[in-house]
């Protein structure tokens, strides 16, 4: 099962982690996928002084927009489980 932890701290919750969470947990719906990935909201990763929220794919870190939560997925999340 593919690991997706996503940061809720402080930072990342004004630069719109929530947005990320439900973007990515609708994408997983979408795409009949929930089953294949552990979703998990976590406190901060430590990388506050990048832009855009922390978001980590099987230990691998990333900062993203929430903008750009359906291309990050689809590069990351999904062609690592299909």
């Amino acid at each position: 099962m593919l690991e997706v932890r996503v940061c809720i701290g402080t930072s990342c919750h004004l630069n719109g982690s929530y947005n990320v969470v439900q973007g990515i947990q609708q994408l997983l719906e979408e795409h009949a996928m929930h089953d294949k990935v552990d979703l998990e909201a976590i406190f901060c990763m430590k990388q506050c002084e990048c832009n855009g929220v922390s978001i980590s794919v099987d230990g691998e870190n990333f900062r993203i927009e929430p903008e750009k939560v359906s291309e990050f997925f689809e590069e990351k999340i999904m062609s690592k489980v299909l």
